[in-house]
């Protein structure tokens, strides 16, 4: 069974290809702007700071980026599955291109990921996309994280996050 057909998205992909008005934002790792799948794709920084595109295309953060654009917004026929070509992706690195220690998988705090989603929200953002390994999560990070998506649900900002990887 296609992974698709399990949460439903299959229909929804034969029905359309999205909005440009629809603005998806990406918090995850940079991504490599330049690749073949995604020219012509509306695909921008959030803000000049924080930058869209990989400096390094090797390493693990632009790698997983990429991966995870590809899948929203590549073109459709392309080898990814492309979700959603047609609707404007907004990314918001997170995740530091320099090689994590011990080869373990990029991370952030949640007080990053909450600045992310902050600003993702208040540059357009309606659904967000998540694909994140948070670092020494405190009662802190974990409400000012919680502000940061409660903010987004306020404004009818959708948060969709991928689980499994470390637990919570």
């Amino acid at each position: 069974m296609d992974p698709l057909d399990l949460v439903n998205l299959s229909l929804l992909m034969d029905r359309t290809a999205g909005r440009p008005e629809i603005t998806v934002g990406l918090i995850d790792g940079p991504v490599a702007l330049e690749h073949p799948d995604l020219k012509g794709q509306r695909v921008r920084a959030v803000s000049e700071t924080a930058g869209a595109a990989c400096t390094r295309a090797n390493s693990l953060a632009c790698t997983h980026g990429t991966s995870v654009a590809g899948i929203l917004c590549a073109r459709r026929g392309s080898s990814a599955r492309a979700i959603c070509p047609g609707c404007t992706l907004l990314v918001r690195p997170i995740f530091p291109e320099a090689a994590p220690a011990n080869g373990h998988m990029p991370s952030t705090t949640p007080e990053e990921l909450a600045r992310a989603i902050l600003e993702s929200v208040d540059a357009g953002a309606r659904v967000l996309n998540l694909s994140a390994a948070l670092e020494q999560p405190s009662s802190r990070g974990w409400r000012v994280l919680t502000e940061a998506l409660d903010h987004g649900a306020r404004r009818g900002v959708m948060a969709v996050a991928a689980a499994g990887n470390k637990g919570p």
